[in-house]
């Protein structure tokens, strides 16, 4: 199958969750074979219009992300002429899904757009028409599926399909040091690291020790709080990991604690599942942690500091696993798999199959 992403920026110009998330399906469908093209402005030197990177074609229809206008204008028609079976494109900015689905029109290709919602979905008159746009719409969480819907899509188009782990990975590394509680995210203002961290506090009298894996702005007044609440001796604060020393970790640990307020789809707490800790939300509005733990018999929501503290100390009454195999529906292939009946299905609904 021949599938036309479109998204001006990527993940080779900026890190970000949605970029990382886009990169990640684009990533799914070509380790499968199929023949994968990607439309956004260019991000290598010289003045080649296209480069192969991994079976991907990259496609530089403008160059530089100042040149956005260019990039809206030239879409529609680049896009058609490589005759694609699906067009799928990132949802912002919202003009970007305009001239993507003008050019799944011109290809008279099922039209997708990819809605991550790390910075919350705009409620204005751009995002409200690219709601109009797509035949189908993917969204990490039904948090995010609910906001897009808010913003006029219509339900029944939009599906919520989870970012994906690679389960094989987890099993091949060996668990690391034992830990009661571990916590994983970057450290800034959002991290709100200080829930967990008051709770421990209320645990003194028990035997436990808990480590925080992050960096970030907030790192150094998270470490004041941990000494302010004579907790420091018990809370390791080891930094950036890498996936591989993240997997070890969460395989040593009992308890995964996300209390983070925002959140689009909390990839490293569904790692920490599958790795068989015990899932521990705060729930927040903006967060969509808590869905990966509803109906979860290893898993428990709280609304406040003492309620976490419960938890934690709940969860001391379940065994201790290193590895969960319900959580390999969550694996790469079944997500890219889920992709493609999407797909399959768009097409069949327009007679192309």
């Amino acid at each position: 199958m021949r599938i036309a992403f479109v998204s001006a920026e990527t993940a080779h110009h900026r890190d970000t969750e949605t970029n990382r998330r886009f990169r990640t399906v684009v990533d799914l469908l070509a380790s499968r074979g199929h023949d994968v093209h990607v439309f956004c402005t260019r991000f290598w030197p010289g003045e080649r219009a296209t480069i192969e990177r991994d079976g991907i074609t990259y496609h530089g229809v403008s160059v530089g992300l100042e040149a956005r206008r260019s990039f809206l204008l030239r879409v529609p028609f680049v896009v058609a002429r490589t005759r694609p079976d699906v067009v799928h494109a990132s949802a912002q900015p919202s003009g970007q899904v305009l001239a993507a689905n003008l050019g799944a029109s011109f290809a008279r290709a099922p039209f997708v757009v990819e809605w991550y919602g790390d910075d919350g979905v705009a409620d204005d008159r751009w995002t409200r028409l690219a709601t109009g746009r797509p035949d189908r719409i993917v969204t990490p969480s039904e948090l995010v599926g609910t906001r897009v819907r808010e913003r006029g899509a219509d339900g029944r188009i939009v599906d919520a399909v989870p970012n994906p782990i690679d389960f094989e990975r987890i099993e091949a590394v060996p668990p690391g040091d034992r830990v009661e509680v571990i916590y994983a995210r970057r450290l800034d203002e959002g991290a709100n690291l200080e829930s967990l961290l008051l709770a421990l506090a209320e645990l003194r009298g028990h035997d436990w020790s808990a480590t925080v894996v992050g960096d970030g702005p907030e790192r150094a007044a998270y470490e004041r709080l941990a000494g302010d609440l004579r907790i420091d001796d018990r809370v390791a604060f080891v930094g950036d990991l890498s996936l591989e020393e993240r997997i070890a970790a969460y395989r040593g640990a009992h308890v995964f604690a996300q209390t983070a307020e925002r959140c689009a789809f909390p990839t490293e707490l569904l790692r920490a599942l599958a790795c068989g800790c015990v899932g521990i939300v705060e729930y927040h509005a903006n967060s969509s942690a808590h869905e990966l733990v509803e109906g979860w018999e290893r898993g428990f929501r709280t609304t406040s500091e003492e309620e976490l503290t419960d938890a934690i100390r709940a969860a001391g009454d379940l065994e201790h696993r290193d590895l969960e195999e319900a959580f390999a529906d969550y694996d790469r292939d079944a997500i890219a798999s889920r992709y493609l009946e999407q797909y399959r299905a768009l097409r069949d609904e327009r007679g192309m199959l």
